[in-house]
């Protein structure tokens, strides 16, 4: 694991950089520099800033708006130095979007001696997806990036410095002659190609599907899903909601294609009129990442197919396996599991996680949990054949085999068998194929019991919200040969569809009151199965559960609890449907459920908003203990080489 980007490396760029000043900023309630007139004499020059390289235009105009005359002057200055290092400094979040906006007031776009100013409200939308990651690490908003005064209206004729970001994405590739939209090529996509199949397949099924990014890689890529419903873009009352995560590690990429090609495949077929494609995306909300790890994937395919090597681009580019990056709440699973009375579900992530180098690619996951009530998952892997399932992390930590379940277990075991029996690799009987030391347990494996990991994402997924992720690991061979993806897609099509469906499996239902208010975040609880799940915002939840009769207790803090007893037959397909009507306590003083404890002690989320299920919700950009007693941030270090023309405009107090 890469460290941070030590500060004398940053230090050196700084002062290399001869402290020359822009306009300094006054610290009084206007704040800022004066706003320059569109000068008349103004002098339009090459653009030759080494961080604004990537701008959408090439001529740019001194003075600046910030008042440097010179490109010197630029480069010279803290604002400049500040884009030139934000990426690190926000652990890759909102990059490039800040450093391109940035530009735009460093470097403006010069058109007929003039300057063209950017646009306000693409301004305003950056920095309310972005203040939190500066919150984060307690630094105020730049000040050259003031919506109000280095910005203009749409009606001043603005331009979008944005709008170019992903280089042409948007082109319509050329398809071969005779291939209709939705044809599969059986090929190897880069990263353009990929986005620009997902957005072609969302277009010509624009009434099932759509793209939407849930964030950005470190280096500025889209993490780009598509979703298929019989309503995009809004989740259903009573439809549960499942999503595929290909290319975890950018060198596994089998996972990638496949999803690639079952997003062409679901719409092909939904248009064809197949009952089972129609009927699934009818009751399902099925969501697509085909890469989570864009980044690594660059490296691996600059080495191609048959010359990639066992570890070449697995990890993101700050160097982290994003599979070891999310939070360690299965020790503190274990640790609340042996306490009587403790809740071991929905467990918060502790404090000091977020001290530590959090991925942009690992938030913008979490981000994405919290915001859709996902039900099922399953991460798509290569170097084996086989599928495991929770826990990864041994119950006895120095044990690196050893069977560790969970409290669903025989619902984790179906759901891997729902994906290997249909697989007809993972069926063959040959101990000598790839995966065939798995042949004698059926393909399946606890995963702890195959090697305990800790900061899985499934473990994750099932400690921290409702979800149940499985593991998939497709192929011996991490980057196959272009010829062998066909093949690939055969063995995968049907399993890849029949664990989706197993979404429907176990019982459903709305909790609401005597009124008909839905009650969000009551707690469903099995007799026996010590792991509850919440109800979504609109009152409706979804329970795994395998074939049998049991115990249902739903239960929230206010009203009474109700308690049902279930029955799901063994070849029972669809969910049953079980709604509860919960009655508001004695009108006396407000009793709540005393239930189990949430978290033990010494465990809590840090602060912030609410999650969806009531949780706090945690800072996504925090990586550092907040300072103490009016010291400077830790970041300050970076600057202090500026000596009087340090950027103290990026301190808060």
């Amino acid at each position: 694991m890469l460290p941070p980007p030590p500060p004398l490396l940053l230090l050196a760029v700084l002062v290399a950089a001869a402290a020359r000043p822009g306009c300094e900023p006054t610290r009084g309630p206007a704040g800022g520099c004066p706003r320059p007139s569109a000068a008349d004499s103004a002098m339009c020059v090459d653009l030759q800033l080494r961080t604004c390289s990537d701008v959408a235009y090439n001529r740019t105009v001194f003075p600046t708006l910030l008042n440097h005359r010179s490109r010197e002057a630029v480069e010279s200055s803290s604002e400049y130095i500040l884009l030139s290092v934000l990426h690190h400094l926000l652990e890759g979040q909102c990059n490039p979007d800040l450093r391109l906006l940035g530009c735009a007031v460093l470097a403006p776009r010069c058109e007929g001696g003039h300057v063209r100013r950017p646009c306000r409200h693409v301004c305003e939308g950056l920095r309310e997806a972005c203040q939190p990651a500066f919150d984060a690490i307690d630094m105020a908003w730049p000040y050259f990036l003031d919506c109000n005064h280095y910005f203009s209206g749409q009606e001043e004729g603005c331009y979008n410095p944005l709008e170019e970001l992903r280089g042409g994405l948007d082109f319509e590739e050329a398809l071969p002659s005779g291939h209709p939209p939705t044809s599969i090529r059986f090929t190897h996509h880069s990263y353009a190609q990929m986005v620009r199949v997902l957005k072609r397949t969302a277009a010509h099924c624009s009434h099932i599907a759509k793209t939407y990014s849930i964030g950005r890689s470190f280096d500025g890529r889209d993490l780009l899903v598509i979703e298929f419903s019989s309503r995009p873009g809004q989740h259903e009352l009573m439809e549960p909601e499942v999503k595929l995560i290909g290319n975890i590690h950018g060198n596994e990429v089998a996972g990638r294609e496949m999803l690639i090609y079952l997003a062409q495949y679901l719409c092909s077929e939904y248009l064809l009129g197949s009952p089972r494609v129609q009927r699934l995306l009818n009751t399902t909300r099925v969501h697509l990442l085909p890469s989570m790890n864009p980044d690594g994937y660059e490296v691996a395919a600059a080495e191609g197919a048959g010359y990639n090597g066992w570890t070449s681009g697995r990890q993101n580019a700050q160097n982290l396996d994003l599979n070891r990056n999310f939070p360690d709440l299965t020790s503190e699973y274990y640790r609340l599991a042996s306490a009587r009375g403790a809740r071991s579900d929905h467990i918060a992530i502790p404090q000091h996680y977020w001290w530590g180098k959090v991925a942009p690619e690992t938030k913008a996951i979490m981000k994405w949990m919290r915001s859709t009530p996902f039900v099922l998952s399953a991460s798509l892997h290569g170097g084996d054949l086989v599928v495991s399932y929770p826990f990864d992390f041994s119950k006895h930590p120095q044990e690196e085999k050893m069977f560790s379940p969970t409290p669903d277990e025989k619902m984790f075991k179906l759901l891997a068998r729902a994906y290997a029996d249909m697989h007809p690799m993972m069926m063959d009987k040959s101990e000598n194929r790839c995966g065939g030391n798995f042949l004698k347990r059926g393909s399946i494996i606890n995963g702890a019991d195959w090697y305990s990991f800790t900061g899985g994402m499934s473990d994750f997924n099932y400690l921290h919200s409702n979800c149940f992720e499985i593991t998939v690991e497709l192929g011996c061979v991490k980057f196959p040969p272009e010829e062998a993806l066909y093949t690939l897609w055969q063995h995968n099509k049907e399993p890849l569809l029949n664990f989706v469906e197993m979404v429907h499996r176990g019982i459903k239902g709305v909790v609401m009151d005597k009124f008909g208010k839905p009650v969000k975040n009551a707690r469903i609880s099995v007799k026996g199965i010590r792991h509850d799940i919440t109800t979504a915002p609109d009152g409706d939840y979804w329970r795994l559960l395998p074939p049998g009769s049991h115990i249902v207790i739903a239960q929230a803090p206010g009203y009474s609890k109700v308690i049902k007893k279930v029955t799901i037959p063994a070849r029972m397909k669809r969910a049953g449907r079980v709604d509860f009507i919960l009655q508001l306590l004695g009108t006396g003083p407000k009793k709540f459920l005393p239930g189990p404890r949430r978290n033990g002690p010494g465990l809590r989320d840090p602060p912030g908003g609410a999650g969806p299920h009531g949780e706090p919700e945690e800072p996504l950009g925090a990586r550092r203990q907040p300072t103490a007693g009016g010291s400077k941030p830790w970041w300050w270090s970076y600057f202090t080489s500026l000596g009087q023309h340090q950027p103290r405009w990026l301190l808060k107090y």
